[in-house]
């Protein structure tokens, strides 16, 4: 059995549905990206399973424990940090942390073993004494993740954690979210910033409208959002002295060959979307693109870098949700 079993998870305010029917599973030691839009439903959604909100219908099962029938049982399970978070006055990294180790009853020798835990795994230790108001914003959210971890929670809900970090600070953050999914911890995280999470997820659930419109493994849904008949390309140029005139002259030849679909302009590269037959397998790719660098060549193109550019979670999310978005 999964860790975490979610089945037609519905909650609606008045007229609106916020969530609709969203099912989804967790196991133990995996990371779920959750994907959508502001309005989506995410934070709905994480909200139901942190116990804070009631659905209006649906089943949530953590371990065993229904969230809605023994809430009680299911909390002691959870660590949520939501995507606003408050600190407090005068109070230092350590005083803050204390505090909300005893909120979660822990006493004498265990709770001063855990606070003095997180710390060290969160890198807090060297601030224990500075006031939490003080810290940047990467430091508070450090603060806020070592909260959530004081009880030892086996599912963890992180709603857009990354929001507002510098590049170092979302990759410290990276780091300590595998981290955790390797000491058996199911994480679900919520974020805007897609390459982060298709970098660290084992899964994802992209949402939009309250509706699941895709869930499963990163590199599944990559690979079917991406499409078999389709292949892109990133072809850099040096144009010399030519100038817009060579960028002109690549885009339409490159319109003229066969099975181009699409040409854009990305800097000094340009996009080109190749359309396949139905079940081409590597051997047709690579054919025909290399019948495309060749016609490039010939006609007397600079071509720097010719390569397959990846499809991404971005890709996968624009795709998934094409036609749905309001």
């Amino acid at each position: 059995m999964s860790l975490l079993e979610v089945k037609g998870l519905t909650r609606d305010f008045g007229a609106l549905r916020a969530v609709d029917r969203v099912s989804l599973q967790l196991e133990a030691g995996n990371i779920l990206g959750f994907i959508g839009p502001n309005g989506a439903g995410k934070s709905t959604t994480l909200r139901i399973l942190a116990t804070l909100d009631v659905p209006t219908a649906g089943r949530v099962l953590l371990d065993g424990h229904s969230l809605v029938d023994a809430p009680d049982k299911a909390r002691p399970l959870i660590g949520y940090m939501p995507d606003r978070y408050g600190t407090y006055d005068d109070v230092t990294v350590e005083e803050f942390l204390d505090f909300f180790a005893r909120a979660y009853g822990l006493t004498g020798a265990l709770r001063r073993q855990r606070v003095a835990s997180v710390m060290d795994f969160t890198g807090l230790g060297p601030l224990a004494d500075r006031l939490a108001t003080s810290l940047s914003k990467g430091m508070r959210q450090r603060v806020a993740l070592g909260r959530t971890l004081l009880h030892d929670p086996k599912l963890l809900l992180l709603d857009e954690p990354a929001d507002g970090l510098d590049p170092r600070a979302r990759i410290e953050l990276r780091e300590l979210l595998r981290a955790l999914a390797a000491q058996g911890k199911a994480v679900i995280i919520s974020s805007h910033i897609l390459t982060e999470l298709a970098e660290i997820c084992d899964t994802c659930a992209i949402i939009e409208q309250g509706r699941l419109l895709a869930t499963g493994r990163v590199e599944d849904i990559l690979r079917q959002s991406a499409g078999v008949a389709a292949l892109e390309l990133m072809v850099r140029l040096s144009v010399g002295d030519e100038g817009e005139a060579a960028w002109a002259r690549a885009e339409r030849l490159l319109l003229e060959q066969p099975r181009v679909g699409r040409v854009s302009r990305e800097g000094e590269s340009l996009r080109v979307r190749l359309e396949l037959e139905p079940g081409s397998g590597p051997r047709e790719r690579d054919a025909a693109a290399a019948v495309l660098l060749a016609a490039m060549v010939s006609a007397g193109l600079g071509v720097c870098s010719f390569g397959m550019r990846e499809h991404n979670l971005e890709d996968a999310f624009m795709t998934v949700t094409r036609g749905r978005l309001a």
